[in-house]
């Protein structure tokens, strides 16, 4: 399914070493992830590298997004972002309605439930592209920069 090849290999063992409901949900997540980079112009240069023990991508034009699965919520698995940036804020405006989050840092998702692809690649393209962005109404979600 995953076209994108690890350039870590501690980041391709932390994918190994969830159970495999959770990874193969996270792979689906990183494929979107790197999917979305390759297709929004000037989101080049992603670099796939651990931080905290959880995979996470970084671009010199964004805030670092990360992704993980935890064994004390195991239903759910998230992706996180910098609390202190206006990002989760921003994506609860947005999509209130489409996805569930949790404080001012993550997207959390079901392991039963589908990925719902459309608002989580915005949500990606935003941050991966929000020191652009971040002084933008909603930063900047329906307009290119």
């Amino acid at each position: 399914m995953d076209t994108y090849a690890f350039s870590d290999q501690a980041v391709a063992d932390v994918f190994s070493s969830y159970p495999e409901s959770a990874a193969l949900k996270l792979l689906a997540l990183r494929h979107l992830l790197l999917q979305t980079a390759d297709s929004v112009v000037g989101l080049d240069n992603v670099t796939e590298t651990l931080k905290w023990g959880e995979p996470s991508y970084l671009c010199p034009t964004g805030s670092t997004v990360r992704m993980d699965w935890k064994p004390k919520s195991p239903e759910h698995y998230a992706l996180y972002f910098h609390c202190q940036t206006t990002l989760v804020e921003t994506f609860r405006e947005l999509y209130r309605d489409e996805l569930e989050f949790d404080g001012k840092r993550a997207i959390l998702f079901h392991l039963k439930a589908q990925l719902p692809t459309t608002a989580v690649a915005h949500c990606i393209e935003l941050a991966l592209s929000y020191h652009h962005r971040k002084r933008l109404p909603l930063l900047g979600a329906f307009q290119e920069v």
